[in-house]
C-alpha cells in the first residue's frame, strides 16, 4: 500500500485570481454576446433562438457589463503577471523542452491510445503548460481587440496594426469563441480528473497517493 503524503501544488495567490477570473470572464462572454447579437447586420440567426435566448436588443445592458467587468479584468490579468514573475512560478506554467512531448503523450492518453498515464515534471503537464499559455495570449489578444473596436480613432494604431476595424472586431469574436471552448475542455478534463485535482485548486495541494486518481489531467 503506497504512502499518503500531502503535496502544495497551487500557491494562495495563484488560486485567488483563478477563481475571480472565471465568473469575470463568463459574465464578459455573456455581455459580449448581447453585443455581438444585438446588431443581426453582422450575424444572422433565427428570430426564435434570439428571442429563446432573451439576447435580443440588449445592446445597452451588453456595453454596460462588458464595460464594468474590463477594468477587475485587466487588474486581475496584471497582478497575476506580476506575481508569476516575482515567485517563479512562471517557469511551471510556460512550456519548456519537454512540453510538446509530453503533450503528445497525455493525447494519446485521452484518445484511449495509451493506457497508462503520462508522467511529467513539475505540477503541470505539458498538454496544461501549451494550452495555458496560449490562453493567456488570447486573454491579451482580447485587450487588444477590444480596444481597437471600443476607441478605433484615439487607439487608431492599434486598430490598424490589427488589420482595421472589421477585421479587429473578427479577432475579438473569434477571441471569445475560443475561450467558451477552452472553458468547456478545462471544466469536462476537470471532472475527468477527480476530486483531488479539483481540490488543489480549492485548498492549494493535493493528495499524492490516494485511491482516487491524482494524474492532474485539467
Amino acid at each position: 500500500m503506497s504512502e499518503i503524503r500531502i503535496k502544495e501544488k497551487f500557491p494562495r495567490f495563484v488560486r485567488w485570481c483563478h477563481w475571480i477570473n472565471f465568473p469575470m470572464l463568463t459574465l464578459m462572454v455573456w455581455s459580449g454576446i448581447l453585443i455581438y447579437w444585438a446588431n443581426q447586420a453582422y450575424i444572422k440567426i433565427p428570430e426564435s433562438i434570439v428571442q429563446g435566448l432573451g439576447i435580443d436588443h440588449k445592446l445597452s445592458m451588453g456595453m454596460g457589463w462588458h464595460f464594468f467587468l474590463l477594468w477587475p479584468f485587466v487588474i486581475n490579468g496584471i497582478l497575476y503577471s506580476i506575481f508569476l514573475i516575482y515567485s517563479g512560478e512562471w517557469r511551471e506554467l510556460l512550456p519548456d523542452r519537454y512540453s510538446f512531448k509530453e503533450a503528445v503523450e497525455v493525447v494519446k492518453h485521452d484518445l484511449k491510445i495509451r493506457k497508462d498515464v503520462p508522467s511529467h515534471h513539475g505540477k503541470l503537464n505539458g498538454a496544461q503548460r501549451i494550452v495555458y499559455s496560449i490562453t493567456l495570449l488570447i486573454a491579451l489578444g482580447s485587450l487588444l481587440t477590444g480596444l481597437a473596436i471600443y476607441k478605433p480613432v484615439q487607439l487608431s494604431w492599434i486598430t490598424t496594426a490589427l488589420g482595421g476595424y472589421e477585421a479587429a472586431r473578427f479577432e475579438h469574436f473569434l477571441g471569445m469563441v475560443i475561450f467558451i471552448a477552452f472553458f468547456i475542455v478545462h471544466i469536462a478534463q476537470v471532472a475527468r480528473a477527480g476530486w483531488n485535482n479539483f481540490r488543489a485548486m480549492i485548498a492549494g495541494y493535493e493528495v499524492i497517493g490516494e485511491s482516487n486518481k491524482t494524474n492532474n489531467q485539467e
